[in-house]
């Protein structure tokens, strides 16, 4: 499984006031750290709790409930979960002194794996709750209310599916013109250095219509970019329409005829799961944008079968072969991690030289870090902390080359950009590029929800700026 990352909190001003809460005014503040499908878990859970009466507040201080929805993909990342529970502890007890209750919980991914841990190390948590079981949520929040400590993570994956309630139609439209929607959760394929199969469990797919109705509703709220997200979103399969099993080819081939959805993405695949249907939407549908992100993690093929991804390096040259001879502007993104037990100086080399081979406009890459559980934790050859620094650098060097040059060559040329937000400075608006990268234009060019032509005037370290072409 594959995963980007952010930190970001879920409570924005535009959603709080789109939420009516009930006359005692509970308000939840939920802090998202992880990929894609942890903001849209967030979003869900702030869904599920408004029927409660819970508004969502940026300010964890006027927070009745907090709620931290975890990422346990990495080391660091659980500990500073530990870190943020323990000032969370002192507000709590500061909060209390003054007869006000707080409630803290503990979602996602480090709930899942930890538990009980949780409660143990963070006596300041009320509640835990696993990514498969929010639509339980507002009932434990209750009883958690009631004094219980809970640890909620025994589940059916496909009881998330089923009983999440869909975003209120208001709240849909504060959260802005694009959104993601999950088709797919869970990895099958158990990569050695990955926690995600223990924590998310066996792939699992919603069904077509499920999906599409949920499509439908973004879309009529106003939605005009859609992002479908899984563990391997592109693992996605179902009966469709016409009573044949789907994958995510045609599934994309379906929500494009829903009017008003202009733009489509998915992320994250596995290349194993790259099917020839797939690739012709690539090549067919204009509304998939020409953006793919497709995790290799290494390019030597003794690391690649230490980490059990079941391709070669050729494997995957060939199928990028593939999909940009399907869809020449296709830009490449990826995931790599330096330093997997065992790595020589040569595997690292045959990683730089299949980046060189490939050139990826954007990618993420990390040290290696063992997740206790997994198989890697437990082999032979773990590398110093200062020869992974090196070769982190060393690859995220070339990388950043060629994330500027790919900008850089975008200068001159004409496109069509989604405009978002309002951009940090007066006068400017935030869109997206099809290869996602943000893009200033004069708020003069349009307003939300537009889509305009551009001409791209420079290439910034993280954006590109433009101007309107009438």
């Amino acid at each position: 499984m594959e995963q980007n990352y952010s930190l970001e909190s879920v409570g924005d001003t535009a959603t709080r006031d789109a939420v009516e809460a009930r006359p005692d005014g509970k308000k939840v503040f939920v802090k998202t750290y992880g990929c894609q499908m942890n903001v849209y878990d967030s979003q869900r859970m702030s869904d599920a709790l408004a029927a409660d009466g819970y508004a969502p507040t940026e300010r964890i201080e006027d927070a009745d409930l907090i709620l931290l929805n975890t990422c346990h993909i990495r080391e660091k990342a659980a500990e500073k979960v530990y870190s943020e529970l323990g000032r969370i502890r002192q507000l709590k007890q500061e909060r209390g002194a003054l007869g006000r209750e707080t409630v803290v919980g503990v979602a996602g991914c480090v709930a899942q794996a930890e538990g009980q841990e949780i409660l143990r190390r963070a006596p300041a948590v009320d509640l835990v709750i696993g990514p498969q079981t929010y639509h339980r949520l507002p009932m434990v929040v209750k009883r958690a209310r009631g004094g219980e400590k809970i640890v909620e993570t025994d589940y059916a994956i496909e009881d998330k599916f089923e009983h999440l309630p869909a975003p209120q139609r208001k709240v849909v439209r504060a959260r802005g013109v694009t959104a993601f929607l999950t088709v797919q959760e869970g990895c099958d394929k158990f990569c050695t250095f990955c926690v995600v199969p223990y924590t998310r469990g066996s792939e699992v797919s919603r069904s077509v219509a499920q999906i599409v109705a949920e499509a439908e509703q973004l879309a009529e709220a106003g939605v005009r970019e859609l992002t479908l997200l899984g563990q391997n979103v592109n693992a996605w399969h179902g009966e469709g329409a016409d009573g044949r099993e789907w994958g995510l080819g045609e599934l994309l081939f379906r929500l494009a005829e829903i009017p008003g959805l202009d733009r489509l993405r998915y992320t994250t695949s596995h290349p194993r799961d790259m099917d020839d249907a797939l690739i012709a939407a690539h090549r067919d549908l204009p509304s998939l944008m020409p953006y793919l992100h497709l995790p290799v993690q290494s390019g030597s093929d003794r690391i690649l079968k230490a980490m059990n991804r079941k391709h070669t390096g050729d494997d995957y040259r060939r199928l990028i072969d593939r999909i940009r001879t399907a869809r020449p502007d296709i830009a490449m993104s990826g995931d790599f991690i330096v330093g997997f037990p065992g790595e020589t100086d040569a595997d690292f080399e045959d990683t730089m030289r299949l980046i060189r081979d490939v050139t990826y406009a954007q990618a993420f890459s990390f040290k290696y870090s063992p997740r206790p559980g997994t198989p890697g934790a437990d082999m032979d050859g773990h590398l110093p902390e200062d020869v992974k620094n090196e070769r982190l650098q060393a690859l995220q060097a070339l990388l950043l080359e060629q994330q500027r040059g790919f900008a850089a060559s975008l200068v001159g040329r004409k496109l069509d950009v989604l405009l978002e937000k309002p951009g940090r400075q007066p006068g400017q608006r935030v869109g997206r590029s099809p290869w996602l990268q943000p893009v200033i234009v004069d708020e003069k060019a349009g307003e939300i929800g537009d889509i305009i032509r551009v001409r791209i005037t420079d290439a910034g370290s993280n954006s590109l700026f433009s101007e309107p072409v009438f």
